[in-house]
C-alpha cells in the first residue's frame, strides 16, 4: 500500500509519481497586438511622410502644384487598404501561443 503526499508523489516510489504529468494546455492568440508590430509604426512613417511631401511641394516659380491635397489623401488610403491587407494575412497566417498556465 502506497500512501499519496500532497506534492504528488507516493511513498515507496522513491519520489515518482504513478500519475504521468500533464504539460501545460497550449493555447494560442491570433496575432500579436497591432501596436507591437513593426507594420504599424512602417504604416505611421508612411502616412506622416506623405502628408508632410504633401504640404512642402507647392506652387514655385511658376510650376504648378505636382503634389496636391487630393493625390495626397489617395495615397493614403491606398497605403491604408495595404495595412489593413497585411494585417488580415499576418492574422490568418499565424498564432501567438501560450500556455493555459500564464507563461509565454
Amino acid at each position: 500500500m502506497t500512501t499519496n503526499y500532497s506534492d504528488g508523489t507516493a511513498a515507496g516510489t522513491g519520489g515518482l509519481s504513478s500519475e504521468p504529468r500533464r504539460p501545460p494546455r497550449r493555447l494560442s492568440t491570433e496575432t500579436k497586438a497591432s501596436f507591437k508590430t513593426t507594420e504599424l509604426f512602417a504604416y505611421l512613417g508612411a502616412v506622416v511622410g506623405v502628408l508632410l511631401t504633401s504640404q512642402l511641394i507647392g506652387t514655385e516659380d511658376g510650376h504648378d502644384d505636382y503634389f496636391r491635397a487630393d493625390r495626397a489623401w489617395l495615397y493614403i488610403v491606398l497605403l491604408t487598404i495595404g495595412y489593413m491587407l497585411s494585417r488580415g494575412l499576418a492574422k490568418a497566417g499565424s498564432r501567438d501561443p501560450y500556455d493555459a498556465d500564464g507563461h509565454r
